[in-house]
């Protein structure tokens, strides 16, 4: 199950990322996965100055979402990273890291968060492709807008042939690692959120204390 969320950024942050996006330096992005000699884009350069300042806005975004926050159920969050494609570019299909390395040591990667940054309509190509069993899902969002998947999802980015596409990456080690586990209580949330108010307050309670006492038998230390 994947999740698509509009209004992570407002129009402001998007600017701004964009701005330090021409002011960063990017390095290969196969420098933090060299053995995938399909992974052929460009990505921030951490020891740029600006580098935290263009994480922590994303990082804010992510955190003021409600969406994000009931999908992923996040315990940690790796500084998010400005990501960039132009032509001949791409990302061959994959599947993340199971760990992925932070200033603290290490995060299990449980989440995988794309936010788009780009207008859809200013680069050709560069969807992100999400396999379903036999079936793919394309995705190409508007500026703001996040997609939110395991990250054991088989997904890949097809080649940019023109203009630029820049997005932020994160990882998510969540609270609950079973996948479905972690379904089950988004699903719950989301009932509890739509029929919340029009059910009588005693189911309310019930359904509620359902997903809590889940959480406490499902989350993690």
């Amino acid at each position: 199950m994947f999740l698509e969320t509009h209004g992570v950024l407002p129009p402001r942050e998007i600017s701004r990322l964009r701005q330090l996006a021409d002011e960063l330096n990017f390095v290969d992005g196969r420098i933090s996965n060299p053995a995938n000699e399909t992974k052929i884009n460009q990505q921030a350069d951490p020891k740029s100055p600006l580098y935290a300042e263009s994480s922590n806005i994303v990082m804010a975004g992510l955190g003021a979402s409600r969406p994000f926050r009931d999908f992923a159920l996040p315990k940690r969050i790796a500084p998010p990273m400005l990501a960039r494609y132009r032509p001949g570019m791409q990302y061959g299909a994959h599947t993340d890291a199971a760990y992925v390395a932070v200033s603290q040591g290490t995060l299990r990667s449980d989440v995988s968060a794309t936010v788009f940054l780009s207008e859809p309509d200013s680069y050709q190509g560069g969807e992100l492709i999400i396999h379903l069993g036999t079936q793919t899902v394309k995705v190409k969002g508007r500026p703001g807008s996040a997609i939110i998947y395991p990250s054991t999802t088989l997904h890949q980015v097809a080649p940019v042939t023109a203009g630029e596409r820049l997005v932020s990456v994160t990882f998510v080690q969540s609270l609950v690692a079973d996948e479905a586990r972690r379904t089950a209580l988004y699903e719950l949330s989301e009932v509890s959120a739509r029929e919340g108010l029009t059910m009588k307050w005693d189911n309310r309670v019930r359904l509620e204390g359902v997903r809590n006492n889940l959480m406490r038998m499902w989350a993690s230390d």
